[in-house]
């Protein structure tokens, strides 16, 4: 008896072209899953596309003077042509741009709200009095507290690998944009509360067979929520 196989493949930040560690690492492996249960007569769904609301995204925009929707347009378009060119065969190639993508997306949060599951907090992040906007942590960089290395990111050094909680842990942070100082500022975000959706049936779940499941990656899974979110 045939089977239905979904084959859900890493999605690109679209603001580089394709390298060959993203190939060998994610999408060939997955072509070739795919192409194993076809060849068995499943029923295979492969499915991916560009990430285009990436911060990478929008910091080559202006790096170049461009809008994010130039950016993310062209090297998906160029994503798609590596792909047929390698013969990977997507059912799917999409992009976070669409209709459907922002439909879904605004569903998936009003029901996590609904239901409890979301909680308003105010954070202290780093804020741009030049450019009168908070910063992501991309566009902020700063000494590194740990090798200080210059010009470490907001969310970790390239220079040691060390990765940083917030951007308020390096010194002498900087706007990316235009250099100029930042200071943190309160502002009031979402979070998710994982604590409830673990007790209100995740860890049921999980502990329940899972046929298709890896025996290291339903203990890695269990051990991971047992111990805590």
């Amino acid at each position: 008896m045939s089977e239905y196989v979904l084959v859900c493949v890493a999605w690109p930040y679209a603001n580089a072209d394709i390298h060959q560690g993203n190939v060998t690492g994610s999408y060939l492996p997955a072509d070739i899953y795919a192409r194993f249960h076809r060849l068995k007569g499943n029923h295979v769904l492969m499915v991916s596309g560009s990430d285009s609301h990436g911060t990478p995204v929008t910091v080559r925009a202006e790096e170049e003077g461009k809008t994010a929707r130039e950016v993310f347009e062209y090297f998906h378009g160029r994503f798609l042509d590596v792909f047929q060119q390698l013969g990977l065969a997507y059912d799917l190639f999409t992009h976070t741009d669409t209709e459907n993508h922002h439909r879904v997306s605004q569903d998936i949060f009003l029901a996590l709200l609904n239901n409890g599951y979301l909680y308003r907090q105010v954070t202290q992040q780093m804020y741009s009095p030049g450019n009168g906007r908070f910063l992501p942590d991309r566009y902020v960089e700063g000494t590194c507290p740990n090798c200080g290395y210059e010009r470490a990111r907001g969310d970790q050094c390239d220079n040691c690998n060390t990765l940083f909680e917030s951007a308020a842990e390096l010194k002498n942070p900087h706007s990316k944009i235009d250099k100029t100082a930042l200071e943190l500022r309160d502002t009031e975000h979402y979070f998710i509360n994982l604590p409830k959706i673990a007790d209100d049936g995740l860890l049921n779940w999980i502990r329940t067979d899972k046929e298709h499941w890896r025996p290291q990656v339903i203990n890695f899974a269990r051990n991971f929520i047992e111990q805590g979110l």
